[in-house]
């Protein structure tokens, strides 16, 4: 719930149709590095949720009849204005999510945002013969679907409002966003910036808790929902979308399991690997959360890995030099730090951190937990943090069965030097995505998605602008 105060500083606003808009009701955000106030927010109303709506789907027949050409100059335009932007854009990331400007930080977030909206931008969807004869013609044709219900997360917070906005837009589609009541700020002054050359109300956005993002969803002229966050939140969404029968996109999360095969380089690939589980200080859906070794190297990979964080500083993300910052918020520490706690408790090994700093903001250090097993709390449920249980195994099939020995089925890697024998392991684990040598590395033009509990649906690329679309099937007599 969020706490509601009067407050004497400025308020940022969030905009429907075009215009900032004021409330009475206001709360405040805080930096996670260092507990300070860095700006209040106007909170939604329940007629605003509907007007934002309703303005959307007012300004979507407009939209939707411009032309594809006209539509990706527009979004080109856009993608300026968060290059311009960037810099101004990356201080808030790092002041209300925590994460440093430098390295894979607020500023790489930023040139993701301009990223994935050229790409968007410069994809087609031409209409498509699907059957002809002598007696008839089939064409399928991709019509927009109205009206977007935008859900985003605060860990890469306008990087993931970008990847649901641009390919709406793209597509002839109108959105109405929903940013976390933890990281607010930085996407109102993006979608402040954005409708500067965006036709008024072709994106809206509400603020609050989730009861705003819920009346978001369950309003009936919504016609997709998109929306990246928990498996508990992703099946309410699913049972409150019923009355509108929107389409649904739903990234939930994963508990990403990487797997090294036995004889690997432990040096060789300690770096990649120590980014692919805490790029964002593990607060990314798809970053190893579960590491598998064999045990002639289980030592050799810790001892690796341990290299590669002791060169890591920690610390307020504005300060030169820091690459890992605080965990967002109050909530997700208790988490991480609970389920470290619990490992302790049930004899695990921590190689480095384990307790948290103390001091001012949510920091906790990197941790490398060993003699760990599936069944523990660690290991099998997704910990979102700066945390990596790493696990024994003594056959390849034992950690394919432990890789897979899980509900959710995001992303997972396997790591090694025979390229044939990473992708034989590769095709046996169940997840939406798997890497070989690298975790995380997403692209505009790959498709992106979720097995099992993970979600469904893509994001990126063809398919992803697809998601967003209706299919019409032309038929003609000839």
């Amino acid at each position: 719930m969020l706490t509601i105060k009067k407050t004497n500083m400025a308020t940022y606003k969030f905009m429907i149709d075009g215009k900032l808009i004021d409330s009475e009701k206001s709360f405040e955000v805080r930096n996670p590095a260092t507990g300070e106030v860095i700006g209040s927010v106007a909170v939604s109303s329940p007629a605003d949720v509907e007007n934002a709506v309703q303005s959307a789907k007012k300004a979507q027949r407009s939209w939707a009849a411009k032309s594809d050409e006209e539509r990706k100059k527009i979004l080109m335009d856009v993608a300026q204005v968060l290059n311009d932007n960037a810099p101004y854009l990356a201080e808030w990331i790092t002041k209300e999510q925590g994460k440093p400007l430098a390295g894979p930080g607020s500023l790489f977030e930023m040139q993701a945002c301009v990223g994935w909206t050229q790409v968007p931008a410069s994809l087609d969807l031409p209409v498509e013969v699907v059957f002809e004869d002598d007696t008839r013609r089939d064409e399928l044709h991709r019509k927009p679907l109205g009206v977007v219900g935008a859900i985003t997360p605060w860990n890469w917070p306008l990087m993931i409002a970008i990847w649901q906005i641009s390919p709406s837009l793209r597509a002839g589609n109108t959105v109405v966003l929903k940013p976390s009541e933890y990281t607010t700020i930085g996407t109102l002054e993006m979608i402040r910036l954005m409708n500067t050359v965006l036709p008024a109300g072709v994106l809206n956005v509400v603020t609050g808790d989730g009861s705003i993002g819920a009346l978001l969803i369950e309003n009936k002229d919504v016609n997709k929902i998109m929306f990246t966050g928990s498996t508990k939140t992703g099946r309410k969404i699913i049972d409150a979308s019923k009355g509108n029968m929107a389409r649904l996109t739903l990234e939930c999360g994963g508990n990403d399991p990487a797997i090294v095969l036995p004889g690997t380089d432990a040096a060789k690939i300690a770096g990649d690997l120590f980014w692919g589980a805490f790029i964002n200080m593990g607060q990314t859906c798809a970053c190893a959360k579960r590491l598998y070794v064999h045990e002639n190297d289980y030592e050799a990979v810790i001892s690796a890995l341990d290299a590669v964080s002791a060169q890591m500083p920690m610390g307020n993300g504005m300060d030169d030099g820091i690459v890992l910052g605080p965990i967002q918020n109050k909530m997700q520490f208790d988490i991480v730090k609970s389920l470290v706690d619990d490992a302790k408790a049930n004899g695990a090994r921590i190689v480095r951190g384990g307790e948290p700093l103390g001091g001012e903001g949510y920091f906790y250090p990197i941790t490398l937990v060993a003699d760990i097993d599936n069944g523990t709390r660690l290991v099998d449920e997704e910990q979102f943090g700066p945390v990596l249980p790493i696990i024994k195994y003594k056959t390849i099939e034992e950690a394919i069965e432990k890789a897979n020995d899980s509900d959710s089925g995001l992303g997972a890697s396997v790591w090694g030097t025979d390229l044939n024998e990473a992708a034989r392991v590769a095709k046996q684990i169940v997840s939406g995505t798997v890497w070989i040598n690298q975790h995380g590395a997403i692209h505009p033009m790959v498709p992106f998605g979720g097995a099992k509990d993970s979600g469904y649906g893509v994001e990126f690329g063809v398919d992803g602008l697809k998601a967003v679309t209706q299919p019409q099937i032309i038929s003609i007599k000839k």
